[in-house]
């Protein structure tokens, strides 16, 4: 704890290492935004919270900036919950523990929650660090960014009063965001019917595991392998030939997530467990050379199960079918930006009850009419494995305006800081600015961060460098505003 109470800017990382002791996964995240609004109390802010619990934070500008446009900074406080199977960690009490390794802050395996962890403490810090030059300042944190954006729908028209608005919830230092992809999530279910175990039969457990995974939206181009998709087709391959039952399926457990471990229950003829085991490694050797350099760790195993009553044949048949054919990954790049994701799909989830078999997606799009389109194709795919789909959760995208005067200015203070532009870039992932702009219309926004990698996966890091390279651009930012 030394080592990181050493850790510069001081604020900042004090108010990180404080969220980061408060459980804050998506939907639980009541406290930490307490916390939140607790912290701008003590600093003699004007707080308000809404029926859904975003909180708002105002502080006057600094003297002599009082007739200056307003500026919201705005973050959100809850966090992606992944862990490493074997990782003993209950998000629902435990803190995370951080640690530093060289230059990078990290969690022992668990996501660090930099993401957007980072945005809420540089916001506090900014609150609250004495003699800083500001125009009147609103800080908006809001409430489950990661399973549905529900804080940002929420947020009131009318309750901002800023011209400008800071979203603290890029990952790349250097680059500076004005436009983002819309979202919608898709659930196909179907019912299932139990059938009796052919006698004498052997559980095993089907498991890949060692995928790297990843952010659905910013690495869904990486050429990652997906759970799921490489244990469905372990599964086809290995089925007919060793007369296996299906007793369930499940893997990945966020829709904003690519599945990094998938399982599946089998019952087997013992006299062909051998076989099946040497036919299991010869695919797990294939998946993990297929894959390659982009995500080496594969691992595909058999290992004893509990017995259970398999899926009717029928029913296996169809889970099956719908892991192999469903939509997953990129659909269409953007044209007029290269190398821009412009449609994609994350077969994100799914999961076996003791009725019905769930299985979902989450679509992300910068054309609306692509998103809706692809959503119908999911659900279409469902249908004719006899699932029942339902789509929930749209949300717009950020439309890019490159020419507006907060671009401009944020772009001019990073090159006289650093000595180089911003890239300035859309992204293929949701910020929370689409629908907050919805409600603005009218009101300029950008979005800066620093560099983190692997988020929403146990590897989660940041940058400590970068952190403070991005508290100096914040800070020399609203000095100008």
């Amino acid at each position: 704890m030394t080592d990181l109470e050493s850790l510069e800017p001081k604020l900042l990382w004090r108010y990180f290492l404080g969220l980061s002791a408060i459980p804050r996964g998506s939907r639980n995240e009541a406290a930490a935004a307490r916390w939140a609004a607790e912290q701008g109390r003590a600093l003699s802010c004007a707080v308000e919270e809404d029926a859904v619990g975003n909180v708002l934070i105002r502080k006057p500008a600094s003297p002599g900036r009082e007739g200056r446009p307003g500026v919201a900074l705005q973050a959100h406080v809850d966090m992606v919950c992944e862990k490493n199977e074997g990782t003993f960690h209950d998000f629902q009490k435990d803190p995370i523990q951080v640690v530093r390794v060289g230059d990078e802050l990290r969690a022992q395996g668990t996501t660090l929650g930099a993401d957007n962890g980072v945005g809420v403490a540089a916001a506090l810090a900014v609150l609250g660090t004495p003699g800083l030059v500001h125009p009147p300042l609103e800080v908006l944190l809001t409430i489950d960014e990661e399973t549905g954006l529900t804080g940002a729908k929420a947020v009131r028209p009318g309750w901002l009063r800023a011209a400008r608005l800071l979203n603290l919830d890029s990952e790349e230092e250097g680059e500076l965001t004005i436009g983002c992809a819309g979202g919608q999530d898709s659930v196909l279910s179907r019912r299932i019917a139990r059938t009796a175990a052919a006698p004498g039969r052997r559980a095993l457990r089907l498991r890949v595991s060692g995928l790297r995974g990843g952010h659905s939206g910013i690495d869904i181009a990486a050429g990652r392998g997906n759970a799921l998709r490489v244990l469905a087709q372990v599964l086809q391959a290995a089925s007919a030939s060793h007369d296996l039952q299906l007793v369930s399926v499940s893997g990945g457990n966020k829709r904003n997530a690519i599945p990094r471990e998938a399982s599946a229950v089998v019952l087997v003829d013992p006299a062909r467990e051998a076989a099946l085991a040497a036919e299991v490694s010869r695919l797990g050797r294939d998946w993990k050379a297929a894959l390659g350099a982009l995500d080496p760790g594969l691992t595909v195993a058999l290992e004893a199960a509990p017995a259970g009553e398999p899926l009717a044949p029928a029913d296996a048949r169809a889970v099956l079918g719908l892991l192999l054919a469903a939509p997953h990954g990129v659909e269409a790049m953007t044209p007029e930006l290269a190398g821009l994701v412009q449609t994609s799909t994350n077969l994100a989830s799914a999961e076996t009850r003791e009725g019905a078999v769930e299985v979902t997606f989450l679509t992300r799009s910068s054309l609306d009419a692509s998103k809706a389109a692809l959503s119908d194709r999911i659900g279409a795919v469902g249908t004719l494995a006899g699932f029942e789909a339902r789509h929930s959760g749209s949300y717009p995208g950020w439309k890019p305006e490159p020419g507006a005067a907060v671009v401009t200015l944020v772009d001019g203070v990073h090159r006289a800081l650093f000595g180089k532009p911003m890239i300035v870039k859309a992204i293929h992932a949701g910020l929370e600015c689409g629908l907050i702009g919805e409600k603005y219309p009218g009101l300029e926004m950008a979005s800066i961060g620093p560099s983190m990698w692997d988020v929403h996966t146990p590897e989660e890091r940041v940058s400590i460098p970068s952190v403070g390279n991005f508290w100096r651009l914040l800070v020399e930012v609203l000095a100008q505003a």
